[in-house]
């Protein structure tokens, strides 16, 4: 990633090296943005996606998966605590909640969002678009799978 002005969002944004289809050197000076600003913007939520107002995740996991997700590092302010059962209780900051419902989706039925709501809402909204699209390949219908989900 890098970190850097975006001219068409007139803010700073955080942009993956491999989506960056064409670049070019122009003669206009870049934007100077004190470092403060940078960390305020970047360092507060998860992932790629950064900004002031942050909200924090709280996902547990079951025993099954606790052991490997107690080791990795989701955020450099993440808390996270096991419980007596074995599972893992994880707390990370987030702004936007794209790229934290992909690494929240990869563990399927081992991870619950238990908050905030709107993230595990979210969530949920797109298993059951899954469910739907699962179904459709099965020859269930979309109401069979959405009043099973709720």
């Amino acid at each position: 990633y890098v970190d850097a002005w975006c001219h068409l969002r007139d803010g700073l944004r955080k942009f993956s090296i491999d989506a960056i289809a064409a670049a070019e050197l122009t003669a206009e000076r870049a934007r100077a943005v004190d470092m403060k600003t940078v960390e305020k913007t970047f360092g507060s939520g998860y992932g790629v996606f950064a900004g002031e107002i942050v909200e924090w995740a709280t996902l547990h996991f079951t025993p099954l998966r606790a052991r490997w997700v107690a080791q990795e590092q989701w955020h450099s302010e993440q808390r996270g605590h096991s419980e007596a059962d074995g599972s893992y209780v994880l707390e990370v900051p987030f702004v936007d909640p794209r790229e934290l419902m992909m690494d929240i989706l990869k563990f399927g039925a081992d991870v619950e969002v238990i908050g905030p709501p709107t993230l595990r809402k979210l969530v949920a909204r797109e298993v059951e678009k899954m469910l739907v699209i699962c179904a459709e390949k099965n020859s269930v219908t979309k109401t069979m799978v959405t009043a099973q989900f709720r």
